[in-house]
């Protein structure tokens, strides 16, 4: 298992398009992948779930993944979330 805290640093922030490429980017991982923020653990390949955490800017957020491919997935993710890298 792996383990990262993150802030999250979008330009414009997580409103649907950044969630669903969020989600995007964790299903091509085959690890479990999931973000736990406000006593939430939400699966961040899940669309609905991860609307509900209504992330925004500034946010701190634990990503927690668990597999095979679990570091590559926690970077990526972490990259994505700290707005290092774009998708799509």
């Amino acid at each position: 298992m792996t383990r990262k805290t993150v802030e999250v640093s979008l330009q414009d922030g997580l409103d649907t398009r950044p969630i669903a490429m969020l989600v995007q980017t964790a299903s091509q991982f085959e690890s479990t992948v999931y973000i736990e923020y406000d006593e939430k653990h939400v699966n961040a390949k899940s669309i609905m779930g991860m609307m509900t955490l209504a992330l925004k800017n500034g946010d701190k957020v634990e990503v927690v993944t668990d597999g095979i491919d679990e570091v590559n997935a926690a970077d990526n993710i972490s990259r994505y979330l700290k707005g290092e890298v774009t998708v799509g």
